[in-house]
This record gives C-alpha cells, structure tokens and sequence, in this order.
C-alpha cells in the first residue's frame, strides 16, 4: 500500500487552528491597514465565519492565512502577482499565492508558471515549488481570498477577505515606489481598478491553469512578464528579480 504523504501531525500542521489575528504574525508596517479592518464590519464578520467553521470540524488551510505580510513589508514590495483562492489540498497552501510548501507536489498552474519562467529567461524548474525566495526578494504573492476548506475551491469567497485584500491592493498601489503588477487570468484583471497604472507596470495574460495557460486573448504560456519585469525594474534603476 502507498504510504501517505503526509502524516497526521504534519496534516494537522497544514491546517488553520486560530481564527484571532493575534495569531497571524505580519510585518509592523501592515499594522494600521489590518487594525482598521478588524474593527470594521467586513472584518468582524469574517472572524466569526472563521471561528464558526472551525468550531464546526472544518478543515480550512492554509495555517498562517497573513504569512506573506509577515514575509514582505510595504516599503519592500516591487512586484505583486494576484491569485484567487489558495490550494485546497492537504498541505499545499503556505499563505502565498501559486506557493505551495517544500516537499508537495507541484500544483499544474504553478508547473506552467515554471514551463514559462524556463521559456522567458532559460531557468530551469526548481528543485521544489516554495516561492518563499520570490517573497524574500519583495514579491508579494497574494490571493484575493486568503482561507479555503479541505477539497472546496473558492468556499471562503465573499466572507470578507476580498475587502481586505482589495485594501491591500491599493495600499500598494498608493504608496512607495513604482511596482510592477501581474494580473493573470479574469478575477485577477478585475483589480485593475484599484491600480494606477500611471504609477505602476502593470501586465496582464490568461491564469496559468492548464485550462486557459494556452488561450487567447493572451496565454499565459508565451507572455513574457518575467523578462518584462525585469527589464522595467532595471530600466527603473532597480535590482532584478532573482526568479
């Protein structure tokens, strides 16, 4: 019989214990922007879903819904790529967008962001599929919404992290320095208008999913942000992004 990947401790490790913030380390400099939004409606709400479909034996993941504020801070952040909804899988999601923690299978969507990565700039995959280097380097990798449940995409949307993340959304776009934002499929598109484009590079293409990587209007596969990024990042006087 095939041993299972993940035993119960390391399942239970995957998996969000906590519905208090107070739990979810982030960067100082996020402070004010996430206060605000627990004392707001929208954020009161979602912590009592949260609270409520843990009381009630769900499996939410990923453990640490605000890792990637923890890992960037906003005077850090140079490049944001969007995504919708975390991996629903045991022990994929790790609080990044298209991220999934050492030792887990690559996900399709995050191997065709490798097929491209090795197209555009000649690098080839990785030994593992963690983006945590792309967020050390001010990449913020974030979902739209932040929480899923065990094997159901999308079952936390519309429970309040989109106010929240539509508030990040355009915190970078208003303060520090020029970035370059990736918006890759429908749901990620629609966020452009939160961004100033004037400020900003902003680049858009099909989701890296196998379902739409190889579709117009403009596929994933082929569309060259990396490059892009990088070009325009020296073209600002700025480092490049070691992807």
């Amino acid at each position: 019989m095939q041993q299972s990947l993940f035993n119960a401790p390391a399942a239970r490790a995957s998996q969000l214990r906590s519905a208090n913030p107070a739990d979810w380390p982030v960067r100082p400099g996020w402070g004010a922007l996430l206060e605000s939004f627990w004392r707001d409606p929208a954020g009161q709400g979602l912590l009592r879903f949260l609270s409520q479909r843990l009381a009630a034996g769900a499996v939410v993941y990923p453990p640490q819904p605000l890792r990637v504020l923890d890992l960037v801070d906003p005077l850090d952040v140079r490049v944001v790529i969007l995504g919708q909804d975390p991996y629903h899988g045991p022990g994929q999601a790790e609080g990044l967008a298209f991220s999934v923690a050492q030792g887990v299978k690559t996900p399709p969507s995050l191997r065709n962001i490798f097929k491209e990565l090795q197209r555009d700039l000649g690098l080839p995959p990785p030994a593992d599929g963690s983006l945590m280097r792309w967020a050390q380097q001010g990449v913020l990798l974030l979902n739209t919404t932040l929480t899923v449940e065990d094997g159901s995409p999308a079952s936390h949307a519309g429970q309040g992290w989109e106010v929240l993340t539509d508030a990040l959304i355009r915190h970078c776009s208003e303060g520090g320095d020029a970035k370059a934002f990736l918006l890759w499929g429908a749901h990620a598109q629609k966020k452009s208008v939160l961004i100033d484009a004037r400020r900003h590079r902003v680049l858009s293409a099909n989701h890296p999913s196998p379902l739409s990587a190889s579709r117009g209007p403009v596929p994933f596969l082929g569309c060259g942000h990396f490059g892009a990024v990088n070009r325009w990042l020296v073209e600002q006087g700025r480092a490049p992004v070691t992807w």
